[in-house]
């Protein structure tokens, strides 16, 4: 039988936007499905609709991948885990590193105290914990170099982790290092004053000097390798993950290997990439906007159809200077892969055409 291999990125409609992505794969005879992400727990009607249409009521999870913390990818994991089959839950427990992490608490003086602490701090987590516990499903790191099924984890590493659980606004009562610039995160994030928008040329790209925050940055990415296609979902990771992932794909494989199909993270927020960053994953900026026919690679956006500023107009260029094809899972699902099925009657994701104007 022939080989199969696919990303299915489901629509989250919300009026905000979220993330949720199954990858299946039958290579060699031997089927693997893991979901990553899962939405809002108040939008699991539409997730659970599409996994009962495409993959049965009575899937089984092989792997269940939570990136981060955040609760428009973490929340409706609740419901996955109550309602399906699930083999193994992938997650990074901030509470479980206590007493790896206790002297760099100012506050702290007992490894339980500053435990429960981190566990209230991080509860969307820690609910997940509780269920998994309660059903005897096994809990994983998904720290640098773990194989999950088909998908390795690029990042964070450990040492990283801890570092980001440190600088993290949810814990104010940490002792922070002044040599990053973690400190800094968390005053830009999420801040937009009403944005202007400036004509650009082609390859112009104007991404801002602020990174995202802390617990953005430590978000899994993932790296998927199969004989025909190259993966790579990204959750919401920033520059410092990305880098951080690429680094470990190039002591791998001695270079950045052809991505095929890039998750484009944080639902197309300009302060996860860079021009620097797009350069090393897809080459420096064409001097022409190719076909579309003659894309080199596509993308794929967690966006919703609410907010009309994701993704970022920046972003959407870049992927085209590129030569890739970008889409949105605010218009339908989103299927890319190797002897993917068909599937009639429903509504797929539609390319985003180029913008000539782009975010001041």
């Amino acid at each position: 039988m022939a080989d199969v291999h696919y990303l299915d990125c489901i629509e989250i409609k919300s009026p905000k936007n979220g993330a949720c992505s199954i990858f299946y794969s039958d290579i060699d005879g031997e089927a693997t499905i893991n979901l990553t992400d899962a939405g809002y727990q108040s939008t699991f009607d539409d997730v659970s609709s599409h996994i009962n249409e495409f993959y049965g009521p009575n899937v089984i999870f092989d792997n269940v991948i939570v990136t981060h913390n955040d609760n428009d990818h973490c929340g409706g994991i609740i419901n996955i885990l109550e309602t399906y089959e699930v083999g193994n839950l992938w997650m990074l427990r901030p509470w479980k590193y206590a007493n790896e992490l206790i002297d760099r608490f100012s506050r702290y003086k007992s490894v339980e105290n500053l435990e429960t602490r981190l566990r209230d701090v991080y509860s969307n987590l820690a609910a997940l914990e509780d269920i998994a516990l309660e059903k005897g499903i096994p809990i994983h790191e998904p720290f640098q170099g773990m194989h999950i099924g088909k998908s390795l984890v690029l990042a964070p590493t450990k040492e990283r982790f801890l570092d980001l659980i440190v600088e993290s606004e949810k814990t104010p009562d940490a002792v922070k290092s002044f040599s990053s610039d973690g400190l800094f995160r968390g005053v830009f994030e999420g801040i937009e004053c009403a944005i202007n928008f400036i004509r650009s040329l082609w390859g112009e790209e104007n991404f801002p000097s602020q990174g995202t925050s802390a617990e953005n940055e430590m978000s899994v990415v993932q790296f998927i390798s199969c004989p025909q296609h190259n993966f790579m979902l990204t959750g919401d990771a920033g520059r410092e993950g990305l880098t951080e992932a690429l680094d470990y794909l190039e002591t791998l494989y001695g270079g950045v290997p052809q991505i095929d199909f890039f998750e484009v993270p944080h639902h197309g927020s300009r302060r996860n990439l860079s021009t620097e960053l797009l350069d090393r994953l897809f080459g420096e900026r064409l001097s022409e906007q190719p076909s579309e026919s003659g894309s080199r690679f596509s993308a794929v956006v967690h966006s919703c159809r609410l907010d009309s500023t994701h993704p970022r107009k920046v972003v959407i260029r870049a992927i085209h200077h590129r030569g890739g094809k970008i889409c949105s899972v605010e218009s339908g699902w989103w299927l890319a892969g190797h002897n993917k099925p068909e599937r009639p009657n429903s509504s797929p994701a539609a390319g985003l055409p180029y913008p000539n104007d782009q975010e001041e």
